[in-house]
Formats: structure tokens, sequence, C-alpha cells
């Protein structure tokens, strides 16, 4: 295969912590090409999307961990399969990558298709925060909003809160609330830009102290799982705001959540999925750039990037139909 991924600039990826990289050198390991790029180097050309590419060869062991073997540009369509790997904000450049990538296989005349994953429409309708809302049997109660009073009301309904900005990532933004906090104006003020901006308000889950479980799902299936425990002095058990991660299995609970998820992922386009799940709750469905696989394989002795790089072999087979869906 000949892969391209859409990724921030490699010197800021960590060799042993991003799954892109180890999505990557999977992908390398196995005898695939593997080409990089930026959204900013994303171009349109008489309809068509083009890139400035890199080929590189990954080498985990050295610093860098790659080396550009050759530049060139050209089609999208050039590639078997587009990984966008691109990390949160979903900003105005971010969207606007999605659009391009709409066009990765327009006026094609060799009846191949180049599979983009996630799929762009997806990523562009699915906000990280709100579409975990389209299962309100799964989440638990939640306000978005972005006035002061209706998060009080809310706080009055269910007595603590944790508030959320719609485009955060890592934990970023992310406040407990409670009505006997003196900071909790402030809070309120920073948080919704003085009612300019609308945040995700949810009911505070005490189970939250025990972990945050991060599960990803390939093709609407469980492939793994990891525990994230907040530190004492946090409320967040993000890996980038501190946590610890810790093996664990899923509960009978939690593979009901990925089934129930898995058609509505499926018929969106989201291949590649993390979903957080605190107690009996999913609270998030990650579709941008999930994050976990070193971790997992590090706690349960596995190889996920290879099973996914596998996975996406057979998916860009011309006999199957699912690149062309």
């Amino acid at each position: 295969m000949k892969l391209l991924f859409i990724v921030d600039p490699l010197s800021t990826l960590i060799p042993g912590h991003d799954t892109t990289v180890a999505l990557m050198s999977a992908a390398y390991r196995l005898g695939h090409v593997v080409w990089v790029t930026e959204i900013g180097q994303l171009q349109v050309h008489d309809s068509r999307a083009f890139a400035k590419m890199q080929q590189i060869a990954l080498h985990l062991d050295q610093k860098p961990f790659y080396t550009v073997e050759q530049t060139h540009f050209g089609p999208l369509s050039a590639a078997d399969a587009v990984w966008m790997r691109k990390d949160p904000p979903v900003d105005v450049d971010y969207l606007y990558a999605t659009q391009i990538l709409d066009l990765v296989n327009t006026g094609r005349m060799d009846g191949q298709q180049t599979l983009v994953l996630n799929n762009p429409a997806g990523l562009r309708n699915c906000n990280e925060k709100l579409y975990a809302l389209h299962f309100p049997e799964l989440t638990p109660e939640t306000r978005v909003c972005r006035y002061r009073q209706d998060i009080f009301d809310f706080l009055d309904l269910h007595g603590s809160a944790v508030i959320k900005p719609l485009d955060g990532k890592g934990g970023e933004g992310i406040f407990q609330l409670s009505r006997t906090d003196r900071n909790l104006n402030a809070i309120i003020e920073m948080s919704t830009q003085y009612g300019r901006r609308h945040v995700i308000v949810q009911r505070y889950l005490s189970e939250s102290r025990v972990g945050d479980k991060r599960i990803l799902l390939l093709a609407g299936e469980p492939i793994g799982a990891l525990l994230r425990v907040p530190r004492e002095d946090d409320v967040r058990g993000n890996m980038a705001a501190g946590g610890r991660v810790v093996r664990t299995t899923l509960s009978d609970r939690e593979r009901q959540i990925c089934t129930t998820l898995a058609p509505r992922l499926l018929s969106d386009g989201h291949y590649f999925v993390g979903i957080d799940v605190i107690g009996d709750y999913l609270t998030e469905i990650n579709v941008t750039s999930p994050t976990g696989i070193c971790e997992i394989n590090i706690l349960d002795m596995v190889v996920l990037e290879e099973t996914v790089t596998k996975w996406l072999e057979v998916q860009t087979s011309p006999a199957l139909n699912l690149k062309n869906g």
C-alpha cells in the first residue's frame, strides 16, 4: 500500500506515545510506503486534491525517528488510503482541510477509490463532545449552553457538574463546578468567554475518581482499552493532564455501549475511534485522531498498530466495497 498520513509537524510527535507514529511505523515495518503531509500543504487543482508529500523511512530507536527519502507533489488519489491524523482543535483550517479531502476521488477514471479515514464529512459533522449526545440512553445528564444562569440552573438540579469546551482535547479547559466554589463565576466567564461560546456541562460522575476508560474501536469492534486514573489533586484523568494508565478489561455494559455505537459509527465513516466511558456512561466519541495504542500495547503486550494496518490492507483490496462507500 501507499499510505498518506496528514499529521502535525513530525518534530512534535513522540515515538512511544503518539498513536500516529505507531501507525506509520507499523505500515513501514509491514512493507508499505509511508507518505506524510500537513494540512497547510493541501491544495486543489482542477477540482482534485493535491499535496506536497514526503516519503519517509521510520526508525524509532533513533533521533529523529524518521528519514525523508524523497519529496514530491501529486494527487492524494495516488495513495491507497489517506489517514487524517491532525490533532484538534477542529478549527476553520481543519474544516477546510476536510472539504479538500472530499475531492480526493473526484474525476477518477481508473475505477479505483482511495479510502479516506475517518470520513471527511463525518469529521465535520461529528463534534467529539456533541456526537455522544445522539445516544441519550448512554450518556449522563448534559446541557449545552453559554449563559451563566443556565449553568446555575443545571447545578441546582444536579449538585455538581463538569464543564468542558466543545473544541478541547487532552483535558484542556475541564473544570468541576460547585455552587459553593468562590471561583464559580470566574470559571464560567472564562469557559464561555463571557457568554460568547457554548460549553458542555455534564453531571459530575463520582466514578471518575476510579478512572476514565478509553476504548479503541476498529470498524465498530473494540480492540483494546485502558483506564486513565486522575491524580489526587486533579479532576482529569487524561494522560496529557497527568493521569496514570492502568490495565483494564471491558464490562458487559461497555460492550453494550460499543455494540450500540457500531452501526452509527460505520454509517458516518468512522472506522478508527476512541470512546471515553466513566462508570456506566459514555462521555465522548473521539473521531479526529484517537490515541492510546502505545499505552495499551505495553499494558496488554499486544501490537495494535499492526492489527489496524492489516485491517487496512484488506479494506484497500480492489475486491472490497468499503472504500467505495
